[in-house]
């Protein structure tokens, strides 16, 4: 018997003598850069309309609607809004403690997504907003359940449970700053 037929067919040369631990370990950063640009995308998708609705680029916002021109962040959106909960996110229009909540969750959740830092806290308070816009828009126009903010929130659950911080990010650095039990909550 020569020693190609002693070998099964899923081994080769290479891997044979290989530790499968160190296989899997040198596959995880190139099996991680998809979650990684999803992170930085979806993180680029909250700081802009941060940065739109804060400075009025005229894309979603008017300069003469910007928050720094005086405009209300929320106005525009909830005071429109119809379905089943119209009555009541249509009184939290314009309310200032709303637009501040509103625009910090923006900033803090992009900033987070995009550094690879805090992704649990993140996916809480990021959820936690795309949650309250779905129930905004209720009834949905082209889905009975599913739009993008359930998109967005499942997406960051999931970059949260697989630390996608650590590749293109800072996330293993963060990981190192918050290693005390008081402040895991921030990973």
């Amino acid at each position: 018997m020569s020693t190609m037929q002693e070998t099964p067919p899923t081994m080769t040369a290479s891997t044979s003598t290989a530790d499968p631990v160190q296989l899997r370990q040198a596959a995880l950063p190139r099996r991680a850069r998809p979650l990684a640009i999803l992170r930085i995308l979806l993180g680029s998708v909250f700081l802009w309309a941060f940065f739109d609705k804060t400075f009025g680029l005229g894309f979603a916002t008017a300069p003469e609607k910007a928050w720094l021109a005086g405009g209300s962040p929320t106005a525009g959106y909830l005071g429109s809004v119809e379905g089943s909960f119209a009555g009541l996110f249509q009184s939290l229009a314009g309310a200032p403690v709303v637009d501040w909540a509103f625009m910090l969750g923006l900033l803090a959740v992009g900033t987070a997504l995009v550094l690879g830092i805090a992704l649990r806290a993140a996916a809480v308070g990021g959820t936690a907003l795309m949650i309250l816009m779905w129930l905004s828009s209720l009834p949905l126009k082209s889905n009975p359940v599913i739009d993008e903010h359930i998109v967005y929130a499942a997406a960051m659950i999931v970059l949260a449970a697989t630390h996608a911080g650590n590749t293109f990010g800072l996330g293993r650095q963060w990981s190192a700053l918050t290693s005390s039990p008081a402040l895991r909550w921030l990973r």
